[in-house]
């Protein structure tokens, strides 16, 4: 039953066997649908992958080390790795606070205290195949720099958010240049790790005209409500950071007098910048190394949606057998391990097939993978099935 004003509610539904084999009819839709996504993302980064990991090993091989000291013409078009000391036209501003730095980024982060709505569900399978479902909703205060839309809420009742003032964002040097180059924003967007900026009262005065809280700074932050202790639905915390001038290298196609994507034979471009007087050979590691990261990183994901994909379009059956209870866990066991097997069995396939399209060795090798860990599993189905006929009674 749902309680207004509280800060837990919680609700009970049933949902009838016949309705839940109803659900399933789209889920399995929902699961083709799956899967074709996992298909397409699997192989487009494979493709990705490689051709990322060509175009990176042809600008290893061309790029040529210039000194920052003064822009070569003759370079116009060419990958060059220049490494040196940032310079910017002037001083980086916030504003909002009357705050000015000699830095390349200034950064400004804001966190209110919001309401945020938590959800935890139950559910029991009946005896014929119902279903139970318990949910609760438990509402608590957390500091986020992001607004929390209390308009979804299941009870927005005494949970209301307020709308966030100030938000956080980031501004860059305008005029930044590595000796006689001209750096463009969207290098300077990632370089570098932020330092803290401690506040000072000409922000906190500033904030203070503009606010009907009282504004105090708390360890370096500014802070805006009555008690830092114990804060308030709608109390602000903003704090600053800057990244400072400091060497830099740069790995890109020097066009006119700065830089810009170099694009190579595979269709991928090059544009590497690093903190400090890094060498170019090191710059290209480091971009491979994140490439393979990534690659992986969208491997699981793919395969995710294809145990996903398969397990909503087996999952009828363990809702078929659901009328008695212990029978439907049992099913819905073995349609999660079949749903898994599905997906060791495609999911290397079409990698596998990317590899081939773009390196057909590589490929075969992960297709031999791939069959062997298929064979693997299924050989683990067939001994639990025997093991499980053997501990039947006999008749």
């Amino acid at each position: 039953m749902e309680q207004p004003g509280v800060d837990q509610v919680t609700e009970v539904t049933s949902t009838s066997w016949f309705a839940r084999l109803g659900q399933t009819v789209f889920g399995i839709l929902i699961g083709f649908v799956l899967i074709a996504i996992s298909i397409g993302l699997l192989f487009w980064n494979e493709g990705r992958a490689i051709r990322t990991a060509q175009g990176l090993s042809e600008g290893a091989g061309i790029v040529r080390s210039v000194s920052p000291d003064r822009v070569d013409p003759a370079n116009n078009g060419r990958l060059i790795h220049v490494s040196g000391m940032l310079s910017t036209a002037g001083p980086v501003a916030d504003p909002d606070f009357a705050l000015r730095v000699r830095g390349v980024r200034l950064e400004r982060h804001v966190e209110v205290y919001q309401w945020k709505e938590e959800t935890h569900s139950e559910t029991r399978t009946k005896l014929g195949g119902g279903e139970e479902r318990t949910t609760t909703y438990k509402y608590v205060r957390v500091w986020s720099d992001k607004p929390i839309d209390s308009d979804r809420f299941r009870e927005p009742r005494g949970h209301t958010n307020p709308v966030m003032t100030y938000q956080s964002r980031e501004a860059v040097a305008a005029g930044t240049r590595l000796g006689a180059f001209a750096v463009p924003e969207t290098l300077l967007r990632g370089f570098g790790e932020a330092r803290r900026l401690p506040a000072t009262e000409t922000q906190a005065n500033a904030l203070q005209l503009r606010v009907s809280r009282p504004v105090t700074i708390n360890d370096g932050v500014l802070y805006v409500g009555r008690d830092p202790a114990q804060p308030a639905i709608g109390d602000m915390r903003i704090s600053f950071s800057e990244v400072p001038l400091q060497a830099a290298s740069v790995v890109a196609a020097q066009a006119g007098d700065g830089f810009a994507p170099f694009p190579t034979r595979t269709g991928t471009t090059v544009e590497l910048i690093a903190a400090g007087t890094v060498p170019a050979a090191v710059m290209f590691r480091h971009a491979e190394e994140e490439n393979v990261t990534a690659t992986w990183v969208l491997r699981l994901i793919g395969a995710v949606f294809m145990l996903m994909g398969f397990s909503l379009i087996l999952r009828p059956l363990a809702v078929a057998g659901s009328v008695i209870p212990l029978l439907g866990e049992v099913i819905g066991a073995g349609v999660l391990l079949v749903a898994l097997v599905c997906t060791a069995a495609v999911a290397p396939v079409v990698i596998a097939l990317g590899w081939l399209w773009y390196r057909p060795l590589v490929g075969i090798g992960v297709l031999a993978v791939g069959a062997a860990t298929t064979w693997g599993l299924m050989k683990l189905l067939r001994a639990r099935a025997a093991a499980r006929k053997a501990a039947l009674p006999a008749t």
